[in-house]
């Protein structure tokens, strides 16, 4: 479904609602620091919201900034999934802080991708990676092509 979003007429496909369905939803809270570990985390979440398996991926920013509506999400989804970058494990902690039970946690550093100042990252390590969540969460999802 895809939507204009009033800027550019560009045309913008909308997520499902994360705080309508909540609770039929595995909500994903995934760290974008400014490392490959982060860019990696952020783009596993991407693909595992876009594989449409009743996962969607939460603003983790907007829960370490105390907003209500966002930490309820995580508190009425079905299963909470923390995509940390590395061993700080920043996203778990801020779900930790604000009272969201996570039901699963990964490191992506600890997944075979090294942590490095860019922005940059390897497609192939999110395909991978997105691959074992998947398979660890009981998702169904299609290879890219």
């Amino acid at each position: 479904m895809a939507e204009n979003s009033g800027t550019n007429n560009v045309e913008f496909r909308r997520l499902q609602g994360c705080s309508t369905d909540t609770e039929n939803m595995d909500i994903i809270f995934a760290c974008d620091g400014a490392a490959s570990v982060g860019q990696v985390g952020n783009h596993v979440a991407i693909d595992l919201t876009n594989a449409g398996v009743g996962a969607r991926m939460c603003c983790t920013a907007a829960v370490g900034a105390g907003s209500d509506a966002h930490v309820n999400i995580g508190k009425r989804a079905r299963r909470v999934i923390a995509i940390n970058g590395c061993a700080n494990r920043c996203v778990s902690k801020i779900m930790e802080q604000r009272g969201v039970k996570v039901a699963h946690e990964y490191v992506i550093a600890t997944m075979g991708v090294s942590k490095i100042p860019t922005l940059d990252f390897n497609e192939a390590d999110v395909e991978r990676i997105s691959k074992k969540i998947a398979e660890d969460l009981g998702y169904d999802i299609k290879a890219k092509n």
